[in-house]
């Protein structure tokens, strides 16, 4: 039977299980980073299984928390319950922020001391996590499984075919997984990571991809960059901001062409990717053969990891001839772009000319050209109209068919003489 203690922790009581001591959002958090099985395997909690596990997401999920008037550490309801609504409150409420070395303290008015690697990194975090948000998650893959788990896939190209896609040093398994998923929509291959924060493989990273497993199973992680890199012979490197570097400044589109070039040539090519908080360091850029800048608002000029390879992507998709417009299934053939007329065909002239005479003459019998004088300009009109249509010969024969139920009537509605 699971179920929830307190304990105090920074002078506020947390739900635990049992007499573990071990909070809810440990838990949350644990079967949230990983698969729920591994999760429950690192925790190692007595009794603790799957059947205990749902209770105790469903205590998180539905924040029954609060009627309880307990709170998490990390959790942000506990933050929002300590009246802390910014970071200058968070600051205020401690006894003092020690940044990276120790360098940059801030001194609050409270007791405890907080470190962290850096303010950039302290703005981000200080507000807590939704566990809540997490545990809904883990919940319904407990419930339901961890959707497209089972595809597989497999890759486009073969081995040094396409660009290698590489991320410097990336923080979220989230944005990895959306990388993956963009790189499958359009034929990129292989994957890159240079020491990602939270290690590899990651399960995370998985569910994010939505089905582009392959990506991430066939990723490799490196310690640097030069590991990363060694077997390339052309790297390009994404950047947003103006470099003092003389070296080449490339757009997608011309990106991809030297590399389809020197690719065709035997050489392999990869394209370099920043960190999602500063993208890349100068000296980094160093390295790179040519800079890779995406024409964007001048204002507004960062893109997040996935968007930044889903343009570099869709520019190599659309350049390699094996592009299709949508999916193709066994029920779904490949698009091409204009009309799809499916199972009709453009109307021949006779076809229309003979909606046209039709029409006319009901015209005619209701009254419709008067004055008499003005019939030849009006007549000019309605088919100038209908030509500039482009119809079917399908819907030629619809049109007819809606002038004869307006002249006299269809079915019960049928016009009587």
């Amino acid at each position: 039977m699971t179920t929830i203690g307190t304990k105090t922790a920074d002078g506020a009581a947390a739900p635990v299980y049992g007499e573990t001591g071990v909070t809810v959002a440990a838990i949350v958090h644990a079967c949230h980073e990983r698969t729920i099985d591994e999760g429950l395997a690192g925790l190692a909690l007595p009794g603790l299984d799957r059947a205990r596990l749902e209770p105790l997401l469903t205590y998180c999920a539905e924040l029954r928390c609060e009627a309880e008037a307990v709170t998490c550490p990390g959790c942000k309801r506990r933050t929002e319950a300590k009246g802390l609504h910014t970071l200058d409150d968070f600051i205020r409420a401690h006894a003092e922020v020690i940044v990276g070395d120790g360098a940059v303290r801030l001194v609050g008015q409270g007791q405890a001391v907080v470190t962290t690697p850096e303010l950039a990194a302290l703005e981000k975090t200080w507000s807590g996590e939704n566990y809540w948000f997490w545990a809904r998650r883990v919940l319904r893959k407990l419930r339901h499984g961890i959707r497209r788990a089972h595809i597989q896939g497999s890759a486009f190209s073969g081995t040094g075919e396409t660009p290698s896609v590489i991320l410097m040093e990336p923080q979220l398994a989230d944005n990895i997984g959306m990388v993956a998923r963009a790189m499958a929509n359009f034929g990129l291959d292989e994957l890159r990571l240079v020491a990602p924060r939270d290690g590899w493989p990651n399960e995370k990273a998985r569910i994010a991809a939505s089905g582009a497993n392959y990506v991430i199973d066939d990723g490799r992680a490196y310690p640097s960059l030069s590991d990363a890199t060694g077997d390339l012979n052309w790297v390009a490197a994404t950047t947003a901001r103006q470099r003092d570097l003389r070296k080449p400044v490339l757009t997608p589109l011309e990106a991809v062409a030297e590399m389809r070039s020197r690719i065709a040539k035997g050489e392999r090519c990869g394209v370099l990717f920043g960190r999602e908080r500063n993208g890349l360091e100068t000296d980094e850029l160093a390295g790179a053969d040519a800079l890779v800048m995406i024409p964007v608002n001048s204002r507004f000029a960062s893109l997040n990891l996935a968007q930044s390879v889903l343009i570099l992507g869709y520019e190599w998709m659309r350049t390699s001839g094996a592009a299709t417009l949508g999916r193709v299934t066994t029920y779904e053939t490949p698009q091409a772009p204009g009309l799809d007329l499916g199972d009709t065909r453009p109307a021949t002239k006779a076809e229309l000319e003979g909606f046209f005479e039709h029409l006319e003459n009901e015209l005619d019998q209701m009254g419709f050209f008067n004055p008499a004088h003005r019939r030849q300009a009006m007549v000019r009109n309605l088919r100038t109209m209908f030509t500039r249509m482009g119809a079917t010969e399908q819907e030629v024969r619809t049109l007819r068919g809606i002038v004869v139920a307006l002249a006299h009537g269809k079915g019960r509605g049928r016009k009587r003489p």
